[in-house]
């Protein structure tokens, strides 16, 4: 489950391919007008700031020999609320984090209780951002943007930010030089096999939904592993109502009744 909270979490809100009007070239962007041509080309500031809550689902990798496709439907609110159900054979395992704490159940484990995150797990849910990203109103939130350069994302240039967050914690972006379209983030190293591994997540295959434009197709890599894992989004809600009390601590009797 905390691969899957990793992979989701790095979808939390990519935006329209429409250019920005900067007349100035690329190699003499500021990281300031980098953000601000990622967010016209998101759907603009206002449009963001408009989005309370956001869904999206799908089906995710589980990996293995078998590597099945398990539906998914991730739901977020402002506040940094989010919950996250997969189902597996009839069963649904739930995480749910309410802005300051998450729980999970993980019947897929045979543990069929309401267990709190982990150390690691909640740090992972404190770090990401909220649902509009971490550009949109960056220094409101507390973060430090600067340029790193140019890279090569899948053979296409990139504008390389360094992010440093509220916490200090630094995590990389990289911004398409022509659409201005996030193409990788750095995700939650992992440790494995006894070393802390980078894990990168890219963005594909982006769409419009409900005037902004989405990546449907999203891939977690972790450094020195050979099997990648994806995440398709085949449906997108924005601002559908959402309780409050859809992200609070899990009923047994209710954690696989979505929509709760």
């Amino acid at each position: 489950m905390k691969r899957f909270l990793v992979l989701v979490c790095g979808v939390m809100s990519l935006g329209t391919a429409a250019a920005a009007t900067d007349p100035a070239p690329p190699g003499d962007l500021t990281a300031a007008q980098i953000v601000d041509r990622n967010i016209t080309a998101r759907g603009g500031l206002s449009a963001w700031r408009a989005i309370n809550t956001l869904t999206m689902a799908g089906q995710l990798e589980a990996g293995g020999k078998r590597n099945s496709e398990l539906p998914f439907v991730m739901r977020m609110k402002r506040g940094h609320k989010s919950r996250l159900e997969i189902t597996f054979k009839d069963q649904t395992a739930v995480q749910v984090y309410d802005g300051k704490q998450g729980w999970k159940v993980r019947p897929f484990l045979n543990r069929n209780e309401v267990e709190p995150y982990s150390p690691a797990e909640a740090k992972a849910a404190a770090s990401w951002e909220e649902l509009d990203g971490p550009l949109v109103d960056y220094a409101k939130k507390g973060t430090k943007v600067e340029l790193a350069g140019m890279d090569a994302v899948e053979g296409r240039p990139a504008h390389k930010l360094k992010l440093t967050l509220k916490s200090g914690e630094q995590r990389d972006l990289w911004i398409d030089a022509a659409t201005f379209l996030e193409v990788k983030i750095d995700g939650q190293p992992r440790k494995m096999d006894g070393k802390l591994r980078k894990v990168a997540i890219y963005y594909r295959d982006f769409r419009p939904e409900g005037g902004l434009t989405m990546p449907h197709t999203l891939e977690t890599v972790v450094d020195g592993v050979k099997e990648n894992h994806k995440m398709s989004i085949q449906r997108v809600a924005v601002n559908a109502p959402m309780q409050d009390t859809l992200f609070q601590k899990p009923q047994l009797a209710l954690a696989s009744a979505p929509g709760r």
